[in-house]
């Protein structure tokens, strides 16, 4: 028991901080928008069942509804159609031991203020490498871009031609696949692709190459610019749904103080 022994007590003196890296879940929330020929993902809603009355007079409690890609939320290999013949591709097949793991944090944000396209190539990662070690096999890599401080219309940045975001190249994604065998990607906007993402080839590289791999995918994250860039560990448990393609979920990071 020492090793629980000594995280207890590290949690207690506060030698270890816990992040919470999730917004919270309402009805004003952005979601993604798909073109109107599309199926949509539906807002958070919730409803009043009772409220200490004559509905449930010693209770209250809510009914709620939203798609399993709303807010912060997990993405699972079956959730793209390059990953729906992986083994343990839906939340609920998902191995425990892969719920918690380190993270990395790759700081886009400077160059993100600039440019609402910005695009994490494999250069910059190779930088980062230059500077804090190899991107271990097994870990998170979180793309920081600080876009969670935006909210509601800049939050998703319509134009005419759709949404602009920061993400990943493809040539980016296939480096941390196949070069680094990362366990899953995350990022602080809508979704883990560029808002562009659908120009690329594969369109939406992230989703393609992540979950074919049966990587895992985390957005809609928010206080990345309070971890550092090495050393913080996740714990991202999505709601077990039988067959779920993905779930909202609340992330938390321990880090040293």
């Amino acid at each position: 028991m020492t090793l629980l022994e000594d995280l207890a007590r590290a949690l207690a003196g506060g030698s270890l901080e816990i992040v919470d890296l999730t917004h919270t879940l309402d009805p004003d929330f952005p979601v993604i928008v798909l073109p109107p020929e599309l199926g949509q993902c539906a807002r958070f809603r919730m409803e009043e069942v009772s409220h200490y009355d004559h509905r449930g007079p010693a209770w209250k409690w809510h009914n709620i509804s939203m798609s399993e890609h709303t807010g912060t939320h997990f993405d699972a290999p079956s959730h793209w159609v390059s990953g729906r013949d992986v083994a343990n591709g839906s939340v609920d097949e998902i191995p425990a031991g892969n719920l918690m793991a380190p993270a990395v944090v790759i700081d886009c944000s400077a160059g993100s203020a600039e440019n609402d396209d910005f695009e994490l190539t494999p250069d910059i990662l190779l930088e980062w490498e230059r500077a804090h070690g190899s991107i271990p096999a097994g870990c998170w890599v979180l793309m920081r871009t600080d876009w969670s401080h935006r909210s509601g219309a800049a939050y998703l940045n319509m134009r005419d031609d759709g949404p602009h975001s920061p993400g990943p190249t493809p040539d980016a994604v296939r480096f941390l696949v196949d070069e680094r065998n990362i366990l899953g990607f995350g990022t602080e906007t809508i979704g883990t692709d560029a808002g562009q993402g659908a120009h690329y080839t594969p369109p939406y590289p992230a989703h393609f190459y992540l979950h074919g791999a049966g990587k895992y995918g985390l957005q809609c994250l928010c206080n990345l610019d309070k971890l550092p860039a090495t050393g913080a560990m996740l714990v991202t448990p999505p709601l077990k749904i039988r067959n779920g393609t993905g779930s909202p979920l609340r992330v938390l990071a321990l880090k040293e103080t």
